[in-house]
């Protein structure tokens, strides 16, 4: 027998082949290969959630810069019509010490007269030679009452008598108070005591001053002057007092910025470390991806329960863009086929040392926050009305039995569907736009619902109009129809 074992020129033996797995091995590996992705896959799933939620994040801080500016400036805003206010205000006390100067002199040659004239009054005695009727004797009385001088009363007036017995009697009235009878001062005597009184007024008037002394101008000069000087000095501290509020005001700016700043840097990295390690993950995917195809160019198909499993496995990962301005060490690539009809993915992988890639343009994705409008809850309470009355039996009219079941159920099935769509929209995280078409789907039902009860109408002739709503019905829910169609051969990348 001839030994198939050859030695090479050199006398060594040759490098022993490596045996091939077994179908049960390569079914495992298989398997393997098929579950890390889709492990990989479920990991991946989450990255939508995050992206909205770090999206949301760069709204809040955005909100939040906008807070911090609005608030800076109203705080500006306050400042500067504050010192607005103040110069207004010292100038117009600044405009007024003129006259403010005029109104003192005026006060105090007021208050200089009033002294004069008390004091004048004040050193006039009452004398029997100078009121006619008064003698000796009543000016004792009246000196025993407190009054001496012209400065003492001020008028006299009637009244009763202090003991209610008689008539009327002649009161004088004191200038500290109090008024008092003197017995044998009457009429007749009284009046020549207050004419007395007003020439000794008349004399004292004419011998007080009628203009301030020099030094009380100098004084009240000196007192306008002062306030001038402080008034000035006030406002020439007011725009300094402004711009130290002003500095004060940016120092609070900067530190709520900084604040800021450091929150949103420390938010940033955070999200950073997260989209690292999805586009870690991504890459990793492709990866076994690619160890996949090879396994399947060189072992082939290894049976069809792990067929479809591998098909789904080999589906080109979604393109997953990060936010606009993020950067991605992933730029994916278009699927290509592979054996057994199975899809495979080039594999493509950014260096920092490539030169950039154009990236494609995103499609347009739903935005949170932006939700669907209330005006569709219109449709979705007519057409429950429908499921519940049907079409065709209002009044006297009586609906066939079919067209009453097949109404009811039309109009549910349009109500379901609308709430099925409408309701996540309406939500803050699943908050979007209806779907494209939905619209003209909506008013198809509702113009062929509105056909089929004019068809029902026995007792109109509304046949052609009804012939002309089901045409329009039909055109509609076509035209929604592929509109849905469209949007969903071209989904989002989520």
């Amino acid at each position: 027998m001839i030994d198939s074992t050859t030695t090479q020129r050199d006398g060594s033996a040759p490098a022993p082949r490596s045996a091939a797995p077994s179908p049960s091995e390569a079914r495992a590996e298989r398997r393997r290969l098929i579950e890390s992705i889709r492990a990989l896959r479920r990991l991946l799933d989450k990255r939508r959630t995050f992206e909205l939620a770090d999206q949301r994040r760069l709204n809040r801080e955005a909100r939040d810069q906008g807070r911090a500016e609005a608030a800076n400036g109203k705080a500006l805003q306050r400042i500067h019509e504050r010192q607005v206010r103040q110069e207004a205000s010292i100038t117009r006390r600044l405009n007024g010490l003129d006259g403010k100067r005029d109104i003192q002199e005026k006060q105090a040659l007021a208050v200089l007269r009033r002294e004069s004239i008390e004091r004048t009054l004040s050193s006039t005695y009452l004398n029997s030679s100078e009121v006619n009727g008064i003698g000796k004797g009543l000016i004792r009385d009246l000196a025993a009452q407190g009054i001496r001088t012209a400065a003492d009363f001020k008028r006299v007036s009637w009244g009763k008598a202090p003991n209610g017995k008689g008539g009327d009697v002649l009161y004088i009235h004191r200038t500290r108070g109090g008024k008092v009878h003197i017995n044998g001062i009457g009429e007749h005597r009284g009046r020549p005591l207050i004419t007395w009184r007003d020439s000794a007024i008349a004399r004292a008037e004419a011998r007080a001053p009628r203009e301030l002394p020099p030094n009380e101008r100098h004084r009240i000069a000196e007192i306008i002057e002062a306030e001038r000087k402080r008034l000035q000095q006030e406002l020439k501290e007011a725009p300094i007092a402004a711009e130290k509020a002003r500095a004060e005001a940016g120092r609070l700016h900067g530190d709520a910025l900084a604040g800021l700043t450091a929150d949103h840097r420390e938010a940033a990295e955070r999200a950073a470390e997260r989209r690292a390690e999805f586009d870690a993950m991504a890459e990793q995917l492709l990866d076994l991806q690619t160890q996949l195809s090879a396994h399947i160019d060189q072992y082939g198909d290894v049976g069809r329960r792990v067929r479809r499993a591998q098909t789904r496995a080999l589906r080109a990962l979604p393109d997953a863009p990060p936010l606009p301005g993020i950067p991605s060490p992933r730029i994916p690539s278009d699927p290509e086929p592979s054996v057994n009809g199975a899809a495979r993915p080039k594999i493509s992988l950014a260096k920092v040392t490539d030169p950039p890639q154009p990236q494609p343009q995103p499609q347009p994705q739903p935005q949170p926050g932006l939700r669907a409008s209330l005006g569709w809850l219109l449709p979705i309470l007519y057409f429950s009305l429908t499921t519940l009355v049907g079409v065709g039996e209002l009044g006297d009219n009586t609906a066939h039995l079919w067209v009453r079941f097949a109404s009811r159920i039309f109009a549910l099935a349009a109500t379901a569907e609308l709430l099925r769509l409408w309701v996540p929209r309406r939500r803050r995280r699943t908050a979007d736009r209806m779907p494209k078409g939905t619209g003209f789907q909506t008013a198809g039902v509702f113009l062929a619902l509105t056909a089929v009860g004019m068809f029902e109408d026995e007792k109109s002739d509304v046949f052609a109009a009804a012939c002309a709503f089901s045409g329009l019905a039909v055109l509609l829910l076509l035209a929604g129809t592929g509109l849905r169609l469209s949007r969903t051969a071209h989904p989002h990348p989520f």
